[in-house]
């Protein structure tokens, strides 16, 4: 539907992501919190990505690696501490960074069969929120929210171009 719009103001903690998808908040939130869907966008495209836990639900875990052509693994790992189709927050941590923890919250506002994500990212320190920027993130998070927006079009019922 569009382009990810990423907000990152100096001196901040966090990272605002905002997106809209052409489809009813069911079906993005389903696409977020389906296990069997989550390989389909989790992730750059150079990456497989496995899911060893989810449970989307209050007090439930996830735990996803994206690994690359040479069998390198990179893990994630978090909390859900609030999930329903209007927001879903949870906790969210790179096993290459133990201890910085981010807090992340989804919000889905459904308007006019067209769902409006805002997804923040708050992390532990300026500091550490910088690290995250620096590292490449932002190409990675639209390449994600890509290919969500491509799964959630196909999941809608709408032709997705390659």
């Amino acid at each position: 539907m569009g382009d990810t719009e990423i907000i990152i103001e100096p001196g901040k903690q966090d990272i605002v992501f905002k997106r809209t998808f052409d489809a009813p908040r069911e079906i993005v939130f389903r696409a977020l919190t389906d296990p069997t869907l989550i390989p389909n966008w989790y992730g750059p495209r150079k990456y497989e990505t496995i899911v060893d836990v989810m449970e989307p639900r209050e007090g439930g875990r996830w735990r996803f690696i994206n690994r690359d052509s040479d069998g390198q693994e990179f893990g994630f790992h978090g909390v859900y501490h609030e999930v329903t189709p209007e927001r879903t927050v949870q906790t969210w941590e790179f096993e290459g960074f133990p201890g910085s923890v981010a807090l992340e919250t989804a919000l889905l506002d459904d308007r006019d069969g067209k769902t409006y994500l805002t997804a923040i990212s708050l992390a532990p320190s300026v500091e550490a929120r910088d690290m995250v920027v620096s590292s490449g993130m932002e190409s990675g998070a639209r390449e994600t929210y890509d290919r969500l927006d491509e799964l959630v079009r196909r999941l809608a019922g709408e032709p997705v171009s390659a």
